[in-house]
């Protein structure tokens, strides 16, 4: 990629962030809703927790097992392989918050958001002969964008982390397929 396309990237990413930060940000419900959506789907604790309640909702540990071990890979992948590859710096506030929450830094790349990634994934895979299906991926909107509000990616890494999710959740989706019938 080159340097003028990074810097149009981030120069996007700074739009979007000013902007959320003006519409978005400092508001105590929503401040208190992103900040308990980002650290409860910190190691994507939030999915595992959701994943054995469906589980244990539809008597059968096989949904939990299918999605734990699809959110181990999905975890590997973009955070050992993908993020090496990219490197790319996380975002630096440029206003102190006046939110009293704080978030946990993470030491990997930014590049893509493994929240997003993790969030979409897991979507997809809960929503398999779910009614919720509206549910799990309203949640995983949220959790992807609480990483915007609390300035740990920026947007371009959650939009990309979203992308990643679902090829993930397509290619999970179709090996299940294959070893179920």
């Amino acid at each position: 990629m080159t340097h003028a396309a990074i810097a149009k990237i981030d120069e996007i990413d700074a739009a979007i962030d000013l902007w959320w930060g003006r519409w978005f940000r400092n508001r105590p419900v929503l401040d208190r809703l992103f900040y308990f959506a980002s650290e409860s789907a910190n190691f994507s604790i939030l999915w595992y927790v959701l994943v054995i309640v469906q589980s244990m909702k539809r008597c059968s540990l096989r949904p939990a097992l299918e999605s734990g071990i699809a959110l181990a890979l999905e975890s590997a992948i973009v955070n050992g392989v993908i993020k090496s590859l990219f490197m790319r710096s996380r975002p630096q506030p440029k206003t102190k918050s006046s939110c009293e929450y704080t978030v946990r830094q993470p030491l990997t790349s930014s590049f893509p958001s493994g929240h997003a990634s993790a969030a979409m994934l897991a979507a997809t895979m809960m929503s398999r002969k779910s009614r919720w299906n509206p549910l799990w991926y309203i949640v995983a909107v949220v959790v992807a964008l609480s990483r915007v509000h609390t300035q740990t990616h920026h947007a371009s890494d959650v939009a990309a982390g979203l992308a990643v999710g679902a090829v993930f959740g397509t290619i999970a989706q179709r090996v299940l397929r294959r070893s179920h019938s």
